[in-house]
Protein backbone atom coordinates (compact mmCIF):
# COMPACT_ATOMS: atom_id res chain seq x y z
CA UNK A 1 0.00 0.00 0.00
CA UNK A 2 2.82 2.39 0.73
CA UNK A 3 4.31 4.78 -1.30
CA UNK A 4 7.70 6.44 -1.20
CA UNK A 5 5.45 10.11 -1.91
CA UNK A 6 3.33 9.60 0.44
CA UNK A 7 4.30 10.51 4.21
CA UNK A 8 0.66 8.70 5.48
CA UNK A 9 -1.70 6.75 4.34
CA UNK A 10 -4.53 4.32 5.60
CA UNK A 11 -6.84 1.96 4.17
CA UNK A 12 -10.20 1.11 5.06
CA UNK A 13 -9.37 2.45 8.52
CA UNK A 14 -11.43 2.24 11.50
CA UNK A 15 -11.63 2.63 15.00
CA UNK A 16 -14.86 1.61 17.37
CA UNK A 17 -15.57 1.96 20.85
CA UNK A 18 -18.23 -0.35 22.06
CA UNK A 19 -20.75 0.14 19.47
CA UNK A 20 -19.68 3.64 18.61
CA UNK A 21 -17.71 3.64 15.14
CA UNK A 22 -15.75 6.61 15.67
CA UNK A 23 -13.51 6.29 12.32
CA UNK A 24 -15.32 4.47 9.34
CA UNK A 25 -13.28 3.34 6.60
CA UNK A 26 -10.95 5.88 5.97
CA UNK A 27 -9.02 5.77 3.33
CA UNK A 28 -6.60 9.00 2.76
CA UNK A 29 -2.97 9.85 1.53
CA UNK A 30 -0.31 12.96 3.05
CA UNK A 31 1.88 13.58 -0.03
CA UNK A 32 5.56 14.12 1.09
CA UNK A 33 5.98 17.72 1.76
CA UNK A 34 2.40 18.34 1.56
CA UNK A 35 0.80 20.90 4.84
CA UNK A 36 -2.42 18.26 4.69
CA UNK A 37 -5.55 19.64 7.08
CA UNK A 38 -8.14 16.89 8.03
CA UNK A 39 -11.37 19.08 8.65
CA UNK A 40 -14.28 18.05 10.56
CA UNK A 41 -16.86 19.22 13.20
CA UNK A 42 -16.04 18.76 16.78
CA UNK A 43 -16.91 14.57 17.22
CA UNK A 44 -16.32 14.07 13.94
CA UNK A 45 -13.39 11.35 14.73
CA UNK A 46 -10.62 13.61 13.86
CA UNK A 47 -8.59 13.35 16.73
CA UNK A 48 -9.43 9.15 16.80
CA UNK A 49 -7.70 9.09 13.31
CA UNK A 50 -4.52 10.83 14.50
CA UNK A 51 -4.58 8.70 17.99
CA UNK A 52 -4.83 5.65 15.79
CA UNK A 53 -1.99 7.28 13.23
CA UNK A 54 0.48 8.00 15.99
CA UNK A 55 -0.09 4.55 17.79
CA UNK A 56 -1.73 5.76 20.46
CA UNK A 57 -5.06 3.29 20.16
CA UNK A 58 -5.08 0.72 18.08
CA UNK A 59 -7.28 0.24 15.29
CA UNK A 60 -10.86 -1.78 14.91
CA UNK A 61 -9.99 -2.50 11.34
CA UNK A 62 -8.23 -1.57 8.34
CA UNK A 63 -4.53 -0.28 7.87
CA UNK A 64 -2.37 2.96 8.65
CA UNK A 65 1.23 3.24 7.34
CA UNK A 66 3.23 6.07 8.98
CA UNK A 67 6.70 6.97 7.61
CA UNK A 68 6.26 3.82 5.69
CA UNK A 69 5.88 1.16 8.59
CA UNK A 70 2.48 -0.08 10.45
CA UNK A 71 1.11 2.69 12.91
CA UNK A 72 0.79 -0.02 15.28
CA UNK A 73 4.59 -0.50 14.83
CA UNK A 74 5.73 2.83 15.46
CA UNK A 75 8.84 3.15 17.66
CA UNK A 76 11.53 5.11 18.70
CA UNK A 77 13.06 5.29 15.59
CA UNK A 78 9.85 6.95 13.78
CA UNK A 79 9.26 8.77 16.60
CA UNK A 80 12.48 10.59 16.64
CA UNK A 81 10.89 11.76 13.34
CA UNK A 82 7.68 13.08 14.08
CA UNK A 83 6.90 16.13 16.18
CA UNK A 84 3.24 15.77 17.78
CA UNK A 85 1.26 18.99 19.04
CA UNK A 86 -1.80 18.32 20.63
CA UNK A 87 -4.33 20.30 22.43
CA UNK A 88 -4.72 18.00 25.20
CA UNK A 89 -0.99 17.04 25.49
CA UNK A 90 0.66 16.29 28.62
CA UNK A 91 3.93 18.75 29.33
CA UNK A 92 5.98 18.36 32.38
CA UNK A 93 4.68 21.73 34.07
CA UNK A 94 7.03 21.68 36.53
CA UNK A 95 10.10 22.59 34.24
CA UNK A 96 11.53 25.45 33.03
CA UNK A 97 10.96 26.30 29.20
CA UNK A 98 14.81 26.29 29.55
CA UNK A 99 14.39 22.79 31.37
CA UNK A 100 12.04 21.36 28.96
CA UNK A 101 14.45 22.08 26.19
CA UNK A 102 17.42 20.78 27.76
CA UNK A 103 15.47 17.69 28.74
CA UNK A 104 14.45 16.57 24.90
CA UNK A 105 17.51 18.00 23.06
CA UNK A 106 19.29 14.63 24.05
CA UNK A 107 16.39 12.39 22.85
CA UNK A 108 16.93 13.67 19.32
CA UNK A 109 20.17 13.05 17.53
CA UNK A 110 18.77 15.82 14.69
CA UNK A 111 18.35 18.57 17.05
CA UNK A 112 19.36 21.54 15.63
CA UNK A 113 20.81 24.22 18.26
CA UNK A 114 20.38 27.12 16.04
CA UNK A 115 17.15 26.74 14.71
CA UNK A 116 16.17 26.17 18.27
CA UNK A 117 17.33 29.24 19.70
CA UNK A 118 15.64 30.84 16.26
CA UNK A 119 12.24 30.01 17.54
CA UNK A 120 13.22 30.45 21.17
CA UNK A 121 13.44 34.46 20.38
CA UNK A 122 10.95 34.24 17.57
CA UNK A 123 8.23 32.63 19.59
CA UNK A 124 9.14 35.47 22.34
CA UNK A 125 9.20 32.33 25.20
CA UNK A 126 10.73 33.23 28.69
CA UNK A 127 13.25 30.00 29.04
CA UNK A 128 13.83 30.58 32.72
CA UNK A 129 9.55 30.42 33.98
CA UNK A 130 7.85 27.68 34.60
CA UNK A 131 5.43 25.74 32.31
CA UNK A 132 2.88 26.01 34.88
CA UNK A 133 3.20 29.75 35.07
CA UNK A 134 2.47 29.81 30.79
CA UNK A 135 -0.37 31.48 29.30
CA UNK A 136 -1.94 28.49 27.31
CA UNK A 137 -0.60 30.47 23.71
CA UNK A 138 3.09 30.63 25.26
CA UNK A 139 2.68 26.65 26.11
CA UNK A 140 1.52 26.02 22.88
CA UNK A 141 4.44 27.57 21.18
CA UNK A 142 6.60 25.82 23.90
CA UNK A 143 5.55 22.48 22.76
CA UNK A 144 5.89 23.53 19.15
CA UNK A 145 9.24 24.94 19.90
CA UNK A 146 10.40 21.40 21.44
CA UNK A 147 8.62 19.84 18.66
CA UNK A 148 10.12 21.42 15.36
CA UNK A 149 13.91 22.09 16.75
CA UNK A 150 15.07 18.45 15.55
CA UNK A 151 13.33 19.40 12.13
CA UNK A 152 10.96 15.91 11.92
CA UNK A 153 9.97 14.53 8.89
CA UNK A 154 6.47 14.59 10.21
CA UNK A 155 4.89 17.09 11.94
CA UNK A 156 1.53 16.33 13.71
CA UNK A 157 -0.65 18.88 15.16
CA UNK A 158 -4.15 18.03 16.71
CA UNK A 159 -6.59 21.24 16.80
CA UNK A 160 -3.43 23.14 17.93
CA UNK A 161 -5.35 26.55 17.55
CA UNK A 162 -7.71 25.63 20.11
CA UNK A 163 -8.60 28.16 22.71
CA UNK A 164 -5.50 30.35 21.80
CA UNK A 165 -5.97 34.37 21.13
CA UNK A 166 -5.27 35.93 17.39
CA UNK A 167 -1.95 36.90 18.45
CA UNK A 168 -0.77 33.33 19.72
CA UNK A 169 -2.70 31.69 16.63
CA UNK A 170 -0.82 34.17 14.69
CA UNK A 171 2.74 33.33 16.31
CA UNK A 172 1.84 29.80 15.96
CA UNK A 173 0.71 29.87 12.67
CA UNK A 174 4.35 31.89 11.08
CA UNK A 175 6.10 29.19 13.48
CA UNK A 176 4.93 26.06 11.58
CA UNK A 177 5.08 28.42 8.08
CA UNK A 178 8.15 29.60 8.38
CA UNK A 179 9.84 25.84 9.83
CA UNK A 180 7.69 24.61 7.03
CA UNK A 181 10.34 26.37 4.98
CA UNK A 182 13.70 25.02 6.05
CA UNK A 183 12.79 22.08 4.71
CA UNK A 184 10.98 19.39 3.21
CA UNK A 185 8.59 18.26 5.79
CA UNK A 186 5.22 17.28 5.92
CA UNK A 187 2.69 18.69 8.47
CA UNK A 188 -0.59 17.24 9.35
CA UNK A 189 -3.28 19.02 10.88
CA UNK A 190 -6.41 18.22 12.80
CA UNK A 191 -8.76 21.33 13.19
CA UNK A 192 -11.99 22.49 13.25
CA UNK A 193 -10.67 26.18 12.99
CA UNK A 194 -11.26 26.56 9.29
CA UNK A 195 -9.77 30.31 8.93
CA UNK A 196 -6.43 28.92 9.82
CA UNK A 197 -6.09 25.91 8.36
CA UNK A 198 -6.88 27.90 4.69
CA UNK A 199 -3.82 30.10 5.32
CA UNK A 200 -1.55 26.89 6.00
CA UNK A 201 -2.90 23.76 4.11
CA UNK A 202 -2.55 22.96 0.29
CA UNK A 203 -4.67 19.71 0.64
CA UNK A 204 -7.63 19.27 2.38
CA UNK A 205 -9.60 16.49 3.77
CA UNK A 206 -13.07 16.60 5.20
CA UNK A 207 -14.46 13.83 7.79
CA UNK A 208 -18.13 13.76 8.96
CA UNK A 209 -19.20 11.08 11.50
CA UNK A 210 -15.90 9.17 11.05
CA UNK A 211 -15.82 8.89 7.28
CA UNK A 212 -13.66 10.49 4.31
CA UNK A 213 -16.32 13.13 2.62
CA UNK A 214 -13.71 14.12 0.09
CA UNK A 215 -9.40 14.77 -0.33
CA UNK A 216 -8.09 17.35 -2.78
CA UNK A 217 -5.83 20.20 -2.86
CA UNK A 218 -7.11 23.30 -1.49
CA UNK A 219 -6.61 25.20 -4.71
CA UNK A 220 -8.86 22.09 -6.43
CA UNK A 221 -11.62 22.57 -3.91
CA UNK A 222 -11.81 26.53 -4.20
CA UNK A 223 -12.23 26.15 -7.85
CA UNK A 224 -14.88 24.15 -7.97
CA UNK A 225 -17.18 25.29 -5.56
CA UNK A 226 -18.52 28.92 -7.06
CA UNK A 227 -22.29 30.48 -5.27
CA UNK A 228 -23.75 31.34 -8.46
CA UNK A 229 -26.41 33.93 -8.76
CA UNK A 230 -28.78 34.61 -12.24
CA UNK A 231 -31.02 37.34 -12.03
CA UNK A 232 -33.78 36.46 -14.39
CA UNK A 233 -35.08 38.70 -16.99
CA UNK A 234 -38.16 37.81 -17.40
CA UNK A 235 -40.30 35.44 -15.21
CA UNK A 236 -42.27 33.25 -17.72
CA UNK A 237 -40.67 29.84 -18.48
CA UNK A 238 -38.09 29.62 -15.91
CA UNK A 239 -37.47 26.25 -15.07
CA UNK A 240 -37.68 26.80 -11.09
CA UNK A 241 -36.18 22.95 -10.08
CA UNK A 242 -32.15 23.02 -9.49
CA UNK A 243 -29.94 20.56 -11.23
CA UNK A 244 -29.03 17.42 -9.34
CA UNK A 245 -25.81 18.63 -7.58
CA UNK A 246 -26.84 21.84 -7.26
CA UNK A 247 -27.04 22.58 -3.25
CA UNK A 248 -29.17 25.60 -1.42
CA UNK A 249 -30.94 26.55 -4.49
CA UNK A 250 -33.41 29.48 -3.94
CA UNK A 251 -35.20 31.41 -5.58
CA UNK A 252 -37.08 34.60 -5.00
CA UNK A 253 -38.11 36.85 -7.33
CA UNK A 254 -36.36 37.35 -9.88
CA UNK A 255 -32.81 36.00 -8.60
CA UNK A 256 -32.33 32.36 -8.23
CA UNK A 257 -29.20 31.40 -6.19
CA UNK A 258 -27.77 28.36 -5.82
CA UNK A 259 -24.36 27.05 -5.14
CA UNK A 260 -22.45 24.77 -7.68
CA UNK A 261 -20.06 22.33 -6.19
CA UNK A 262 -18.38 20.86 -9.73
CA UNK A 263 -18.28 24.54 -11.53
CA UNK A 264 -17.12 25.03 -14.92
CA UNK A 265 -17.33 28.18 -16.41
CA UNK A 266 -18.91 27.09 -19.51
CA UNK A 267 -20.52 24.34 -18.98
CA UNK A 268 -22.40 25.75 -15.72
CA UNK A 269 -23.11 29.51 -18.07
CA UNK A 270 -24.44 26.79 -20.61
CA UNK A 271 -26.90 25.16 -18.04
CA UNK A 272 -27.73 28.06 -16.74
CA UNK A 273 -28.57 29.93 -20.10
CA UNK A 274 -30.93 26.77 -21.01
CA UNK A 275 -32.66 26.63 -17.70
CA UNK A 276 -33.23 30.85 -17.10
CA UNK A 277 -33.42 32.48 -20.70
CA UNK A 278 -32.13 35.99 -20.80
CA UNK A 279 -30.90 35.73 -17.66
CA UNK A 280 -27.37 37.49 -15.87
CA UNK A 281 -24.93 35.31 -14.28
CA UNK A 282 -22.47 35.75 -11.97
CA UNK A 283 -20.15 33.04 -9.96
CA UNK A 284 -18.88 34.41 -7.08
CA UNK A 285 -15.73 32.45 -5.39
CA UNK A 286 -16.34 30.62 -1.93
CA UNK A 287 -14.16 30.74 1.12
CA UNK A 288 -13.25 27.47 2.70
CA UNK A 289 -15.28 28.58 5.62
CA UNK A 290 -18.13 28.81 3.41
CA UNK A 291 -17.81 25.57 1.56
CA UNK A 292 -16.97 23.54 5.14
CA UNK A 293 -20.82 24.95 6.24
CA UNK A 294 -22.65 24.10 3.09
CA UNK A 295 -21.25 20.67 3.53
CA UNK A 296 -21.82 20.11 7.13
CA UNK A 297 -25.86 21.56 6.22
CA UNK A 298 -25.91 19.09 3.33
CA UNK A 299 -24.57 16.39 5.57
CA UNK A 300 -27.00 17.16 8.53
CA UNK A 301 -30.03 17.32 6.28
CA UNK A 302 -29.06 13.63 4.55
CA UNK A 303 -29.07 12.56 7.64
CA UNK A 304 -31.90 14.19 8.87
CA UNK A 305 -34.03 12.81 5.95
CA UNK A 306 -32.65 9.16 6.49
CA UNK A 307 -34.06 9.14 10.24
CA UNK A 308 -37.36 10.39 9.31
Amino acid sequence: MNSPMNIIETNRLSRRFGRTEAVRDLTLAVPQGSVFALLGANGAGKTTAVKVLMNLLAPSGGEARVLGVDSHRLGEREFAQIGYVSENQKLPVWMTVRQLLDYCRPLYPTWDRALEAKLLAQFDLPEHRALKQLSRGMLMKAALLSSLAYRPKLLVLDEPFSGLDPLARDDFMRGVLEASDLGDWTVFVSSHDIEEVERLADQIAFIESGRLRFSESTEQLLARFRRVEATLGTLGGIVAAPLPGWLEFERVGGLVKFIDPQFAAAATGRVCRERFPDAAVKAYPMTLREIFITLARKTRQETKGATA
